[in-house]
């Protein structure tokens, strides 16, 4: 009899598998093709942003050429125009850094990733770092950015990553006398958010060669929006392993983007990568270094910053992210806030997305999936007192949960903001939080989707950097502000 059966359950386990198969390869589909139509959208309105001014400038171009050069000149003029250094004697700059896939000032042509935030203030610095590389190596790069000099991504770190220990070289800082006193505001967008974060506890370490003076003093506040200050589960839809955090699934959206990254860098085609890079040149992946064995080697997962672990999918998930934070203070003398999102609301006791137009279409179905998702029975939990429900809110990003303040391995200080005025005046060391109803990208990219809700955000920010945090050393007079 059970030989008779086995058949039955053979043919039955092989459909199920099937199943399984083409659910997960549509989803796929669905995924990469949402992405890279969104990603051609941003690029071509780039793109023609850039052409349309060009075309402007000359009344009568005789060429595709002349709109070219045309693009180049606006690309170079952005370009000097940002290394402009900020005058020491001004009001601390506000550094706002990008989160995964993003962009600083200068590429991309004359699209803002932070939808022209930058220029509610005088005093504002938007850097370029890389938009796929670890968070180590941008809170490096954002330093000397600041400092200015070669970027040094440290022996021990550059031996055991297998990459080159020296990157770029800033001629001048953007803000070379930057120091206890002179502090900075950093304002982080998603992962640009720990990225200011782990720069701060830098500068306590004295992590900078010739650099002994450093403090986190050199950091007057720090803003997280929708940032990713705890990991995020859609790691684990996008392809990252859960049991472990680091290695990525056989068929997956980022296996897709590995290959797609590789051959980018590897064709290393200079005016593309000018125009949008990931940062990944000190892994020296292009075909003059690495020929096609090494691209071989590359797309086989035995080198690059794949192979190493050295790049920002594994800082977001939720294990990457408790071992980032086992090392990461809340400092006294600092002033934190957090712009936690969600686009979720329960429903008879259901978490499900809140609204469907809302909600942009490059996120609505994962905000969907992260709702439903499951942390895997058969794995030890991430961190102990984890619950899945804790972590179904989300904005299709990020979880909410993750957004406020950092949680694990430990809870930091925190404060949850109703109305304003109920925590004045503010208190360093402590993570004043406030939660939005938006998805991830409601406050980059497209100014006009945010509506009113674009400036209410940023001027909160503002505001904060320069009416609501004092410390108690002498402060530049603020504009309107009589000196006694």
């Amino acid at each position: 009899m059970s030989s008779q059966l086995f058949p039955f359950f053979f043919f039955q386990m092989i459909s199920l598998f099937s199943v399984g198969l083409l659910v997960s390869l549509g989803d796929l589909f669905v995924s990469s093709a949402i992405h890279l139509v969104y990603g051609f959208y941003i690029f071509s309105s780039a793109v023609a942003a850039d052409l349309s001014q060009a075309l402007s400038e000359f009344a009568k171009p005789t060429s595709i050429n002349a709109a070219a050069s045309a693009v180049r000149e606006l690309m170079e003029k952005s370009k000097k125009k940002e290394t402009t250094p900020l005058d020491g004697r001004s009001l601390p700059p506000i550094v706002l850094v990008h989160g995964i896939f993003g962009f600083g000032k200068g590429r991309l042509g004359g699209l803002s990733y932070f939808a022209g935030a930058e220029k509610k203030d005088e005093h504002v610095l938007v850097p370029d770092l890389g938009s796929l590389t670890s968070i180590h190596d941008r809170a490096r790069e954002l330093f000397y950015y600041l400092k200015g000099g070669r970027v040094d991504y440290g022996e021990e770190h550059s031996r055991i990553c297998r990459h080159s220990q020296f990157g770029r070289v800033y001629d001048r800082g953007h803000y070379p006398q930057w120091d206890e006193h002179h502090p900075i505001h950093f304002v982080g967008h998603s992962a640009g958010a720990q990225v200011a974060r782990l720069l701060q506890q830098m500068l306590a370490d004295k992590a900078f060669a010739g650099y002994d003076d450093t403090s986190e003093d050199w950091v007057f506040s720090v803003t997280s929006l929708s940032g990713a200050l705890n990991g995020t589960t859609r790691t684990y839809l996008d392809g990252m392993q859960p049991t472990d955090g680091r290695s990525m699934k056989s068929i997956c959206l980022l296996q897709l983007c590995r290959v797609g990254v590789i051959f980018y860098d590897w064709l290393d085609f200079r005016w593309l990568k000018n125009y949008y890079d990931f940062g990944f040149d000190h892994f020296e992946m292009g075909w003059r270094k690495q020929g096609i064995s090494g691209l071989i080697d590359l797309l086989l997962g035995n080198s690059g910053p794949f192979a190493s672990g050295d790049w920002i999918l594994p800082d977001l998930t939720i294990q990457g992210s408790l071992k980032l934070n086992s090392n990461l203070h809340t400092f006294p003398n600092t002033f934190y806030f957090s712009y936690a999102t969600k686009r979720t609301r329960k429903i008879m006791g259901m978490t499900v997305p809140s609204s469907v137009l809302g909600i942009h279409p490059l996120l609505f179905i994962r905000v969907l999936q992260m709702c439903q998702w499951r942390y895997p029975s058969d794995a030890p939990p991430p961190y102990i007192g984890y619950r899945d429900r804790d972590w179904e809110d989300n904005d299709g990003a990020l979880n909410t949960i993750s957004m406020t303040h950092p949680r694990i391995p430990i809870e930091h200080p925190s404060h949850f903001v109703i109305d304003d005025s109920d925590c004045r005046p503010l208190q360093p060391g402590v993570w004043y939080y406030k939660i939005l109803e938006a998805d991830h990208i409601l406050f980059i990219i497209n100014r006009e989707r945010a509506g009113v809700q674009f400036d209410l955000i940023y001027d909160s920010i503002f505001q904060n950097c320069r009416k609501h945090v004092l410390r108690t050393t002498s402060q530049p007079t603020l504009p309107n502000q009589i000196s006694s």
